[in-house]
């Protein structure tokens, strides 16, 4: 029995080296521990952080190669490649300053960690630093920081966004965003405010395939900073002209340490008017908004883990559409309007979500639940007319069973684990949703009312319509490493949806009992609809890699709402928009990661293109299948760090995106708009950016920033019949403070030159200016 705790103690031993585990060490590039230094391993909820002698231990590993991603304040973020055998590997990390090197960037475009510069695909990656950099409040400032992206919005804060000359021309949107992995589904539900966000991707071109609906001209896909071991936080206060106030802050912290985390933040903005209403001499589109963001992460065993997320945007604008009456007025006339009905949007975003994770030894594993819902009205009205006549007004506060939008989604993914030593990668899932979208709204035709061609006046012409759209989906995308250097990728999603639209007109005299004008109608349309995907990427060397695909992507149908033209049946239908896209690009890494270098070209077809025609004076889109169009162009990317301290960030598009049929009706007669330009689609953006560094005490890391942006986007068309129009202009914003460790001081201004342009207009003319110039100061701490 003497022999027994030997054979014990051997037992042990074997069963602890049995298990694969990493021993880690990171350092600078003079050899000195990095403590505090975040580690992640791709693919996996595994997070550590580095200890005061810059190690770290990651336990409890499959055999195989993983993906280890390193970084820590003040130094470049580093990405590297491991095998893992059974027992001990150490391993040594050296991380260069940030002021010689460029970031590694990961990032999740095939729904996925992997490494940007690897990834078959067109995609543009902003990080956490980079939206500082910016001053990104809001996802409509990437205009031109992505390669031909254009975002804009009528003053309401839904913006519309172009990519390729793919836009939103019908209701549903031609550019798909995700928050956490949740698809924000259409204008009503998704969050355009940025606070504490981990990195911005936006995947340029169409994402069928493993994105579904609504991915047509690409996908923007916002991160936020997940709440891990290590407790961070942060608190920001912007104060600038016009009144601007924003107020953010933030923690994420362990509750129990391995096992349960929280994180929150959240941000509070307002703002005076940028218009002067010269009706009544009032500040016009004045604006407030709170938003926060919360989560709990529980990790109940290995490789599990649980994440409960909800988000709220809750905002308020005295005057939701500062419009004026046509481009030329606009411009001669910046920031002042004219309306005699002026309203207070409230507008009121929920979204909730539960993700649940599992990464195992040969498949992982995804389950997401999402709800969102949106209710937004306006009191008493907003103008319909944009003008000092009681012409047109819009009132759709009917109380909270209309104009609340609510959306379910259920997503289940299955994927190959990352670390598997296999030439065969896939992902696999399904999707579904179902969309409630009930709303009533009146068009008020004032005193004034024969002057928008209504031959009565003081009535109101009521729109009751009931929206319920559900959809299935299932998708699958292969890659197979035919050798070391050759891989070709395959897809396919196949989509199905039902739409049902029940309408409703009534007439109701001011003062008098509401009159039913057309009864209770209802009709429903289905459809469905295949995206395949076929690609090949050969790496050229380390440093280069070429790739093509070839997609096809899709827009669903619909049913048209009720309409008080004649000329226009309710429920008509519309049939799915359809695009054919061909894609070849490179992606080169040089000069020991100081220089990057992509470059793509793009042709794509749009088959049965919706386009929308707006019925006055009722202020009612009528969507049709109509035209052909043809996007084809350019992009370039370039990121540099040529001397210690300076950064250059630079982005180029060119886009010719025309009609190449194109039959539109209009006032009762037929035009023939072929070879007539795609509408929120600049002909070229380009945006440098450079960013200078100097240490100034090297004892307290006190640092001087000087950042500058110059913007140039191209001409730009409002209306498919090219009338209302932007000429090509410049913008030019700067940055400029000290930094210290954990704190931070800025000087920020927009718009120096005060430029004077087209962001928004109507096809009946009317116009919503950009943003003047403004100014402020930046004031932030971290820990």
């Amino acid at each position: 029995m003497k022999f027994l705790p030997g054979i014990l103690a051997l037992l042990l031993t074997i069963t602890a080296n049995a298990q694969s585990r990493i021993l880690g060490t990171i350092t600078d590039e003079i050899s000195k521990p990095i403590a505090g230094a975040s580690i992640h391993l791709l693919n996996t909820e595994i997070t550590t952080v580095s200890d005061s002698a810059g190690g770290f231990t990651i336990q409890h590993l499959t055999d195989g190669r993983y993906t280890l991603q390193l970084s820590a304040i003040g130094y470049a973020t580093l990405a590297t490649n491991i095998d893992i055998a059974a027992g001990d590997n150490r391993q040594s990390f050296r991380l260069a300053n940030s002021l010689t090197q460029l970031d590694a960037v990961t990032v999740t475009a095939e729904k996925k960690e992997e490494l940007l510069q690897s990834v078959p695909l067109s995609v543009s990656a902003i990080s956490a630093q980079q939206v500082d950099d910016y001053r990104l409040w809001d996802i409509k400032g990437i205009t031109a920081i992505v390669p031909n992206l254009y975002s804009g919005n009528s003053g309401d804060g839904r913006n519309v966004t172009a990519i390729r000359g793919i836009t939103t021309t019908s209701y549903d949107p031609a550019v798909a965003t995700y928050v956490d992995g949740v698809n924000q589904f259409s204008l009503d539900t998704y969050i355009p405010q940025l606070n504490d966000i981990e990195r911005i991707e936006v995947l340029r071109g169409p994402q069928g395939t493993l994105f579904g609906r609504n991915a047509m001209g690409g996908v923007i896909n916002i991160i936020t900073k997940q709440p891990t071991n290590a407790t961070h936080g942060f608190a920001r206060v912007d104060e600038g002209n016009y009144g601007q106030q924003r107020y953010a802050a933030g923690i994420r912290t362990p509750l129990v340490k391995d096992v349960l985390f929280f994180g929150a933040s959240a941000a509070y903005s307002k703002r005076d008017g940028y218009y002067t209403n010269d009706y009544n001499n009032t500040s016009f589109d004045r604006q407030s908004g709170f938003t926060g963001n919360y989560y709990l992460k529980y990790l109940p065993g290995a490789g599990w883990s649980a994440t409960l997320n909800v988000k709220h945007q809750n905002n308020r604008n005295w005057g939701a559409f500062p419009l004026s009456p046509s481009a030329k007025y606009a411009l001669s006339h910046p920031f002042h309007l004219s309306q005699n009905a002026v309203g207070k949007m409230i507008d009121n975003t929920l979204d909730a979500s539960l993700a649940i994770k599992h990464s195992g030894n040969t498949v992982d594993f995804t389950a997401q639940t999402a709800w969102q819902h949106n209710y937004r009205y306006y009191i008493p009205s907003v103008d319909g007319d944009f003008s000092p006549a009681d012409a047109v007004s819009i009132i759709n506060n009917y109380g909270p069973d209309w104009n609340n939008v609510k959306v379910f989604t259920q997503e289940l993914r299955l994927s190959s684990a990352d670390h598997r030593n296999s030439p065969f990668n896939w992902t696999a899932g399904v999707y579904f949703f179902h969309q409630d979208d009930p709303k009533k709204v009146a068009t008020h035709f004032g005193a004034d009312a024969a002057l928008v061609g209504s031959p009565q006046s003081n009535f109101s012409s009521i729109d009751i319509t009931t929206g319920k759209n559900t959809g299935v989906a299932g998708y699958g995308q292969v890659s197979y490493a035919v050798t070391s250097q050759w891989q070709l990728i395959a897809g396919l999603r196949y989509d199905y949806e039902h739409r049902y639209l029940d309408v409703e007109g009534q007439y109701q005299k001011d003062g008098h009992a509401v009159i039913t004008v057309r009864p209770d109608t209802s009709a429903a349309l289905h459809f469905s609809a295949l995206s395949p995907k076929a690609g090949i990427k050969y790496l050229l060397n380390p440093h280069t890699n070429i790739y093509a695909t070839y997609s096809r992507a899709y827009r669903p149908g619909g049913l048209t709402q009720l309409s008080t033209a004649p000329t226009q049946p309710p429920l008509y239908p519309y049939q799915p928009e359809y695009s054919n896209n061909i894609e070849a690009g490179i992606k080169n890494t040089w000069w020991e990661h100081r220089l990057e270098l992509n470059i793509t070209a793009f042709l794509s077809h749009v088959n049965n293109a919706q386009v929308p025609t707006l019925i006055l004076p009722s202020a009612i889109t009528v969507t049709r299948n109509t035209g052909k169009l043809i996007s084809e162009g350019l992009e370039l990317e370039a990121a540099a760090n040529p001397v210690k301290g300076l950064q250059l960030q630079y982005s180029f598009g060119y886009t010719d995106a025309h009609y190449q049929s194109l039959d539109l009706s209009q006032n009762g007669h037929t035009v023939d708009l072929a070879g007539k330009k795609q509408i929120y689609t600049p002909e070229l953006t380009s945006m440098l950016s450079p960013q200078y560094s100097l240490l100034l005490n090297a004892r307290r890391q006190l640092k001087l920033v000087l950042h500058g942006e110059w913007f140039y986007l191209g001409k730009e068309y409002f209306d498919l019949n090219n009338k209302i129009s932007q000429s090509p202009h410049s913008i030019l914003n700067a940055r400029a403070g000290l930094t210290i460790p954990h704190l931070e001081l800025f000087f920020w201004m927009r718009n120096l030159t005060d430029t004077k342009y087209i962001e928004y207009a109507y096809d009946f003319g009317a116009a919503h200016l950009g943003d003047p110039q403004t100014w402020g100061v930046t004031l932030k701490t971290s820990w």
